[in-house]
């Protein structure tokens, strides 16, 4: 199943609005989007105070992706990629 990596922006909000957030997408995906298996996130605060979070998400279509964004509201998505494949430093080592 692709995966894909979700860039969001949710403005300037505090940690019970982002605990609301988390705990509506995760209600949305046991129950309306059961396609979609949210992996984890990283959440970052800029230096301008938004807070954005990087996303990573199975699902069978960016389109449903966005739907799911859609009915979680409280932020925009500024960008979707497809996950090509993963690496991280083991795959780099001499064995």
């Amino acid at each position: 199943m692709p995966r894909y990596l979700v860039q969001r922006n949710f403005g300037r909000v505090d940690d019970e609005h982002m605990k609301i957030r988390s705990t509506r997408s995760t209600e949305l995906i046991d129950n309306r989007f059961t396609d979609i298996t949210w992996e984890h996130s990283h959440v970052v605060t800029t230096p301008d105070g938004d807070v954005k979070t990087f996303c990573i998400y199975r699902s069978p279509s960016e389109s449903l992706v966005h739907e799911h964004a859609e009915a979680l509201g409280g932020h925009t998505i500024e960008v979707i990629f497809e996950i090509g494949g993963d690496v991280d430093p083991d795959d780099f080592r001499k064995h």
